[in-house]
C-alpha cells in the first residue's frame, strides 16, 4: 500500500508498476522484478511491495546505473504503457463499434473472493481464482469493466498441519503496507461511504486494485467510525455464523451499488458470481422505487441489465438464511419496494423448496435474463436443480452454459511459454482460442517437449526442498514431518498431483482404498509412482479435516517409501508451481459433483494430461487420446459400490497404461507420453483459456445485456 523509499530517477516508474497487478502475468514484468533482488524474490514468494519495501536504497542505485538493468526496466515499461492503449485492444476493435455506449458504460462484476495473487489473501478456491482470471483477461482483451469486492484483513485462514494431520486454521492479519492496495481518495479525504443496514449504520472505506486496465474496488468496514462487531464483517472470507454472513451479503449489496454511484460508474450489464451477491438486485431495485417507479417496472428493468453465474452442483453451498431473520433484516427495503412481505420474501424462495428459507440463488436467477452454468455437465444439473424455478421464469430467466477458462499467463510455466514463443510465434497469446494454431504443438520436436517437462519437475521439486528447509529452519516442521513434506521425492519418477478443496465428494483419499495395491506402484524399484497432495479443508468442514487427516497419514507412513507427500498451506503460489510440474493431474470427484474443476485445465496448457471422472470440464474436454477416464462416466446410487468401481478403474488405468507408458522410453524420451501430453496442449488452450471464455461471456451474455441497457436508456 505505501511505499517507503524514493526511487532514482532513472528506475522511478518501479513504483507505478509495482502497484497494478499487470507486471505478476507478463513474463517482462515478473523478470524485471526477480532481476531487482532474487533473493528477496523467492523469500517473500514474489510480493513486489514487500520487495519494494524492503530493498535497501543502495541495491536500488546500483541497479539504475545497470545499463542491463536499465535496458530492461525500459522495455518493460514501453510494454506496460502499450498494453494500456484500450483502443488496440480486441474489444474496442471488434465490440465497441457495434453499440451506442461503447466503452463509456462498463460491465460490473460483483463477487465475494478474488484469486489475483498470492500476496493478496482475499480468495479461498477456485471460484476466487476463477473471478481473478476474469478480471485478467477481460483486462487483456479490453473490456470496459469495473470489479467490486471486500477486503479481508485475516484473508482466508493459514493452514497448518502437525505430524498427527489434524489440520490447524490461523487467521493472521494481513500488513498493509506490503499489499497491492491503495486507498481510493475522495479530493484530499480517503473516500468513506456511509450506509444504512437493517438499524444500524455502517461506515466502509475503499481500496483500490489495479488489475492491469481493471479497476477492482474492494470494501472495508474496519475503521475507528465502526462499533467492534462492525468492524468485524469483513475481517475474514466465509467466517462467522448465519447472522454475519446474513449482514454480510446485505452490506455487499447495498455498498456495493452506492460505491458504484459514489464513483460516478453507471453499468450497462451487472455480472453477480454466485448467490453471495444477489442482494445488489434488491438495492437497485429499492433505487429505482424510492424514485417513483413502479416495483413491476424497476424489477423489469433490473432483471433485463443483470446476469448470473452460479458454480455449485450441490444444494447445501447454496446460501440460505431463515425467512423470518431476513424479513426483520430486510423491512426498510421491503418497504421502500412498496410490496408486501410475503411478495418479497418469494423472491427467494424456492417454489418445491423449503418455504422457511431464503436462498440466495433463488433470488440471483429470478433477478437476472440471463444465468450460466460452467462447464455444460454443470447447466445440466443446474437446469435439473433448478428445474421448477426455471420452468416458472421461462420467460424471463433463460439458462445457458459458458464453460470456466484459466488465464494462461498467469498459470503457464515460463519454459512452457518460450517453447510456445519458439514454434507457434511470440503472438501466441492473441491467438490463445485459434485451435487451428495449436494444432502446430505436434511440430514440437518430442526431445525438446520432453527436456522442457523434466526441467519444470526439476523446478517444482526444488521448490519443495527448499520451503521444507525454511520450515524447519523456523522450527515450524518436526524432523518426523520431512518424509510427509516431499522432500524425498525423486525428479526422475511418474509424478501425479492432486490439489483441491477438501471436500468429501472430491474423494482425495480413493487412491488409498488398496493399499497393498497402490503401495505396488510406489515401491516398484524400476518404474515408481509418487504423489503429492495439497488443498484445505474448510474450517468448519469436520469430515472434510478428516479426510485431509488420512492423507496425511499415507504422507507420514515409512511403509510408502516417501513416495506421497502432502504440501500445507495450498494457495497460488504452490498451485503454479503443482499445475506446472507435475506429469499427470489427478482428479476423482463424484460426478456429477465437480461444477468446472479448472487446476486440470491449469494442467493440460503446461502440457500435464489429466486423468479423472467425467465430471466438470472433462465431461466435454475428453476426446479420447488425451489423457485418461476414470470410470467411464457410470453413475450409481450407493457410494460405497461408486467408490468401488472408480478406484477399480483408477489402478488398472494407472498399472496398465499410465505408468508403462511414461516409462516406454527411446533414447531417454517417453515418446508416447509426449504424444498425449502433446494432445493435451492442443486441446486444453484453445477451448479452455480465459480469451475463450471471456468471448463468449460477452458474445451470449454481455451484448444481449448491453442491448437491452440500451433500450431501457434510449
Amino acid at each position: 500500500m505505501t511505499l517507503n523509499k524514493k526511487f532514482p530517477q532513472r528506475i522511478s516508474r518501479l513504483a507505478e508498476l509495482s502497484t497494478n497487478l499487470w507486471w505478476s502475468w507478463d513474463h517482462r514484468g515478473r523478470s524485471l522484478f526477480r532481476n531487482l533482488d532474487y533473493p528477496m524474490w523467492m523469500e517473500m514468494k514474489h510480493n513486489v511491495m514487500g520487495i519494494l519495501n524492503n530493498i535497501d536504497e543502495k541495491t536500488l542505485e546500483e541497479k539504475a546505473e545497470d545499463p542491463q538493468f536499465q535496458s530492461q526496466y525500459n522495455e518493460v515499461m514501453r510494454a506496460f504503457d502499450d498494453y494500456r492503449k484500450l483502443e488496440n485492444r480486441w474489444y474496442a476493435k471488434n465490440i465497441a463499434p457495434n453499440t451506442s455506449i461503447g466503452l463509456e458504460h462498463p460491465v460490473a462484476y460483483f463477487s465475494f473472493e478474488f484469486g489475483l495473487h498470492q500476496s493478496l489473501p482475499i480468495y479461498s478456491g477456485g471460484l476466487g481464482v476463477l473471478a481473478g482470471d476474469i478480471c485478467k483477461e477481460s483486462s487483456d482483451l479490453g473490456l470496459p469493466f469495473v470489479a467490486v469486492g471486500f477486503f479481508y484483513k485475516e484473508g482466508y485462514f493459514t493452514q497448518r498441519v502437525p505430524p498427527h494431520g489434524w489440520q490447524e486454521s490461523d487467521f493472521i492479519e494481513t500488513e498493509l503496507d506490503d499489499l497491492l492496495i491503495l486507498p481510493v481518495m475522495d479530493g484530499d479525504e480517503r473516500m468513506k461511504l456511509r450506509v444504512k443496514l437493517a438499524d444500524s449504520e455502517v461506515w466502509i472505506q475503499v481500496w483500490l486494485v489495479n488489475v492491469g486496465n481493471v479497476k477492482l474496488y474492494l470494501m472495508d468496514t474496519d475503521i475507528d467510525d465502526n462499533d467492534p462487531w462492525f468492524r468485524g464483517l469483513t475481517a475474514r472470507l466465509y467466517g462467522g455464523d448465519h447472522n454475519m454472513r446474513l449482514h454480510q451479503e446485505m452490506l455487499f449489496g447495498i455498498a456495493g451499488v452506492s460505491l458504484l454511484e459514489k464513483l460516478g460508474v453507471q453499468p450497462s450489464v451487472w455480472h453477480l458470481n454466485e448467490g453471495h451477491c444477489s442482494f445488489i438486485s434488491i438495492e437497485r431495485i429499492s433505487r429505482l422505487t424510492r424514485n417513483g417507479t413502479s416495483f413491476e417496472k424497476a424489477l423489469a428493468d433490473v432483471r433485463a441489465t443483470t446476469i448470473f453465474t452460479t458454480h455449485t452442483p450441490v444444494p447445501a453451498g447454496h446460501d440460505r438464511f431463515d425467512i423470518d431473520h431476513v424479513a426483520q433484516k430486510m423491512q426498510d427495503k421491503i418497504t421502500e419496494l412498496g410490496i408486501s412481505r410475503e411478495e418479497f420474501l418469494k423472491l427467494g424462495i424456492k417454489p418445491d423448496g423449503d418455504q422457511r428459507l431464503f436462498n440466495m440463488t433463488v433470488l440471483g436467477i429470478k433477478t437476472a435474463h440471463l444465468v450460466n452454468g460452467v462447464s455444460k455437465l454443470h447447466t445440466k444439473v443446474t437446469e435439473e436443480m433448478w428445474k421448477t424455478l426455471l420452468e416458472e421464469y421461462n420467460d424471463r430467466t433463460k439458462l445457458i452454459d459458458i464453460t470456466n477458462g484459466v488465464h494462461l499467463p498467469t498459470f503457464l510455466s515460463g519454459p512452457m511459454r518460450r517453447l510456445y514463443d519458439k514454434y507457434l510465434g511470440e503472438d501466441w497469446v492473441d491467438k490463445q482460442d485459434d485451435k487451428e494454431l495449436w494444432k502446430q504443438v505436434e511440430s514440437i520436436p518430442d526431445d525438446e517437449f520432453w527436456e522442457v517437462r523434466l526441467q519444470v519437475k526439476k523446478r517444482l521439486l526444488e521448490q519443495i526442498r527448499e520451503t521444507a528447509r525454511q520450515l524447519r529452519k523456523n522450527g515450524d516442521m518436526g524432523a518426523d514431518q520431512i518424509l510427509a513434506y516431499g522432500v524425498f521425492l525423486n525428479p526422475e519418477a511418474l509424478t501425479v498431483g492432486f490439489a483441491r478443496r477438501f471436500a468429501t465428494y472430491k474423494r482425495a483419499n480413493l487412491i488409498f482404498s488398496d493399499l497393498s495395491r497402490v503401495r505396488k506402484l510406489f515401491n516398484d524399484k524400476y518404474h515408481p509412482l509418487q504423489l503429492i497432495f495439497a488443498g484445505k479443508a474448510h474450517p468448519a468442514d469436520e469430515p472434510g479435516k478428516h479426510l485431509l487427516q488420512k492423507v496425511y497419514e499415507q504422507a507420514m507412513d515409512k511403509a510408502n517409501s516417501g513416495r506421497v507427500a502432502f504440501i500445507e498451506n495450498y494457495d497460488m503460489h504452490i498451485a503454479r508451481f503443482l499445475v506446472q510440474g507435475v506429469d499427470v493431474w489427478l482428479n476423482n470427484p463424484i460426478r456429477p459433483y465437480e461444477a468446472s474443476g479448472t487446476s486440470g485445465m491449469k494442467a493440460a496448457a503446461n502440457g500435464v494430461p489429466h486423468l479423472s471422472t467425467l465430471d466438470g470440464w472433462w465431461a466435454e474436454g475428453f476426446v479420447g487420446d488425451n489423457g485418461w477416464v476414470i470410470g467411464d462416466g457410470k453413475e450409481f446410487e450407493d457410494r460405497e459400490e461408486q467408490d468401488a468401481h472408480d478406484v477399480n478403474s483408477l489402478y488398472d488405468i494407472l498399472e496398465n497404461e499410465v505408468v508403462p507408458m511414461y516409462y516406454d522410453m527411446e533414447d531417454g524420451i517417453s515418446k508416447r507420453w509426449v504424444r498425449i501430453a502433446k494432445r493435451s496442449v492442443a486441446e486444453a488452450i484453445p477451448n479452455f483459456s480465459a480469451t475463450r471464455m471471456i468471448k463468449d461471456y460477452v458474445h451470449k451474455m454481455y451484448v444481449p445485456t448491453i442491448r437491452n441497457f440500451e433500450k431501457i436508456n434510449s
